[in-house]
């Protein structure tokens, strides 16, 4: 009888091991005649009714593993993750040159990247137990560019977070559009952000009374979340796990505050 027990126990542990693996899917959608190509991940054992969701925006080089691997964390916490595809499907650089090039596409022209980021948003809002009313947006480098535009676009969404995004306010007058809060996660010594740029970001938000809070990370540069950015400093790129664990926290401190009670 005990051998039975214990048999009985293994499987039922083992059955819930199976069940609470996290889940993913692509999904197919489009503007216009461009397909795009996002990746949603969830976990069936904690996503209940009226889910969190977060829309991930991927760094320069387009959705890869890297933004696949952050939805899968957020799924673990209990989040439905979805990564938005800004470039379109098949759509990937090969190299720096080249993410360069496609990135400035949509730096160049807002508008467009402000469409393929709420195209994305719409894919989130329409995964089944996803609450309108517990939506945040994340980004990475030009996602992190792209969340904080998704906020300017007027976007209904709770909160943004940006890692190491560019910070340049090409149009300031949209910052009254911003109805989310802010989390600006940056490295305290990234050379790719001019301080003009911080100042005059800072002075758009608070024009517009933007709840906003921004983390700066010693000894961090761009790309400091990435561990494919490598570890020299003097890239202006590198990767720092210190600020990218100290980020990763004080993100979901920062969404802790901001879903409490809904």
């Amino acid at each position: 009888m005990r051998y039975v027990f214990v048999v009985l126990f293994a499987s039922l542990v083992s059955l819930h091991t199976a069940t609470a693996e996290v889940q993913t899917k692509t999904v197919q959608y489009t503007d216009g005649d461009v397909t795009l190509e996002g990746f949603v991940a969830w976990d069936p054992e904690q996503t209940q009714a009226d889910a969190p969701g977060v829309l991930v925006v991927h760094q320069w080089m387009g959705l890869t593993d890297y933004e696949k691997g952050r939805c899968k964390q957020l799924a673990e916490l209990g989040y439905v993750a979805f990564a938005a595809d800004i470039y379109g499907k098949g759509i990937r650089p090969a190299n720096r040159q080249d993410a360069a090039k496609q990135a400035g596409v949509y730096k160049n022209d807002r508008e467009l990247y402000r469409r393929r980021l709420n195209l994305g948003l719409d894919q989130l809002l329409k995964i089944e137990n996803v609450s309108a009313d517990k939506v945040a947006a994340i980004g990475y480098c030009f996602g992190g560019t792209g969340a904080l535009e998704l906020a300017r676009s007027g976007a209904k969404i709770g909160g943004v977070v940006s890692f190491h995004g560019g910070l340049d306010s090409p149009t300031p007058a949209d910052g009254k559009n911003i109805e989310a809060k802010l989390l600006i996660c940056h490295g305290a010594d990234d050379p790719f952000v001019p301080a003009d740029d911080i100042e005059a970001f800072k002075a758009e938000l608070n024009a517009a009374d933007v709840d906003w809070q921004m983390v700066y990370y010693s000894g961090a540069v761009h790309s400091f979340t990435q561990p494919m950015a490598g570890n020299d400093n003097s890239a202006g790129a590198a990767y720092n796990p210190r600020a990218d664990k100290r980020s990763w926290n004080a993100m979901r401190v920062f969404f802790t505050e901001l879903f409490a009670g809904k």
